[in-house]
């Protein structure tokens, strides 16, 4: 049985390709074959071959939350497989993790969306004159959700007077909030996009 496990992967009739997924990284886990860091690893083989398959284009799908809220589980599960061979019950806790993750990214997604949308009809009536160079930093800051004024300068091509007003005006504005306590090199958080992935990661 488990040999045919192990073809499953690069088989010409495979299993599904989530089961394909559920099965190496129990395998992986078993083999354990580093000295260190197979966790981690165990956890990006499942991104990676999600990504190989073509089931996702950006490597967004990361289980090891899940795998952290049911730790206990999901050593019950494993161990499970290489003392009895219960795949079913590890592919069946491996699935629903994958199901769980992806609707909680799903609403992250989402609730990013509703923030640009929110953000981009608020800016002008609180930016000003600002109100123009604040929507194109608002673009870039949910790919870069740390900034300074020199960044912020050369993100998006400006004088540093510019940059400055800018990045004051969105922190008067609360778009941006000061982290480092400092008068010089002050570094800002686009606060209200990174809170969106901390309540996700709270444990249930």
């Amino acid at each position: 049985m488990l040999g045919d496990f192990e073809r499953s992967l690069h088989d010409q009739a495979p299993y599904p390709v989530l089961i394909n997924v559920g099965l190496a990284h129990a395998q992986f886990e078993t083999i354990h074959p580093f000295l260190d860091g197979n966790g981690r690893m165990g956890r990006l083989l499942v991104t990676f071959l999600l990504c190989q398959y073509g089931l996702l284009h950006e490597p967004l799908l990361y289980l090891s939350i899940y795998f952290k809220q049911n730790r206990e589980e999901y050593y019950d599960r494993l161990q499970a497989v290489r003392d009895v061979g219960n795949w079913e019950g590890w592919l069946a806790f491996f699935l629903e993790g994958v199901a769980t993750v992806a609707r909680e990214a799903t609403d992250t997604a989402r609730d990013i969306v509703r923030l640009r949308e929110r953000l981009r009809d608020a800016i002008p009536g609180q930016l000003g004159r600002c109100s123009g160079n604040g929507l194109r930093l608002l673009d870039r800051l949910f790919t870069h959700p740390l900034v300074s004024v020199k960044v912020v300068e050369k993100m998006l091509d400006l004088s540093q007077p510019a940059a400055l007003a800018l990045v004051d005006a969105c922190q008067a504005a609360s778009i941006l909030r000061e982290v480092t306590g400092l008068r010089r090199n002050r570094i800002c958080e686009f606060r209200d996009h990174l809170r969106l992935f901390e309540e996700r990661d709270q444990p249930i």
